[in-house]
């Protein structure tokens, strides 16, 4: 079975849950469903024992876990993929999202928020090796260009001002650069070229000083609408 089941106990989120995954299934424990390996569990910090529950799904079931939180912070995200959780998100973040989350971290991505991977990825910089001309032999020009400026620690948004494309566009270079890699996400993607060089205006020091500054983890709105 391939299910997506929502633990929460009484979220004011399950409403923009089950309109992000109408097939999800509902429940305040999540016992008696027999989660199993292909399962996909989201788990609500609003739960008491939402860490020992992650190391409970993960090492008993095998399952992926998600956390979902409604005052998400840098400590609690890092805290969760300690544990074991795949990925880290909003609980009020746009059902698209939440569905993109879903289809990343069934294809054995991790998911912590573009905001979060970045200031990681450039806090991180200085440690990766440098970009091979081989790792990027596959890709085009633009797509050598994109995958830099993510590897870097970019975002999708400051990566289209830069080269001057849509956001759209990005992604979809994304999906390009990840399927001729074999890479899953952009921590991957850093790890597969390295780092070949920050942002204008960026430097490691200063990102490793910025982890700490406030962070996003996927946009919100009303219940009826999507990013």
């Amino acid at each position: 079975m391939n299910r997506d089941i929502f633990i929460s106990g009484h979220s004011i989120a399950a409403a923009r849950w089950q309109q992000a995954i109408p097939h999800a299934l509902l429940a305040e424990s999540g016992r008696g469903f027999g989660i199993g390996p292909n399962d996909l569990v989201w788990l609500s910090a609003e739960l008491p024992d939402w860490r020992s529950r992650i190391a409970d799904l993960v090492k008993q079931n095998g399952c992926s876990v998600v956390v979902l939180s409604l005052q998400p912070d840098q400590r609690e995200a890092i805290a969760a993929l300690e544990l074991g959780a795949r990925g880290y998100a909003h609980a009020l973040a746009a059902p698209s999202l939440l569905r993109e989350v879903a289809t990343v971290v069934r294809h054995g991505g991790l998911w912590v928020g573009e905001e979060l991977i970045g200031r990681l990825l450039g806090a991180l910089q200085s440690h990766l090796p440098a970009a091979k001309d081989d790792a990027l032999a596959a890709l085009s020009q633009r797509e050598r260009e994109v995958a830099q400026a993510v590897a870097s620690g970019m975002s999708n948004k400051e990566v289209a001002r830069m080269l001057g494309i849509t956001e759209r566009t990005v992604k979809a270079h994304l999906g390009a650069i990840f399927e001729k890699l074999g890479v899953r996400d952009r921590l991957q993607l850093a790890l597969r070229v390295g780092a070949a060089g920050m942002p204008a205006g960026g430097s490691p020091a200063k990102a490793a000083e910025e982890i700490s500054a406030p962070l996003s983890f996927g946009p919100m709105v009303p219940a009826g609408g999507a990013t």
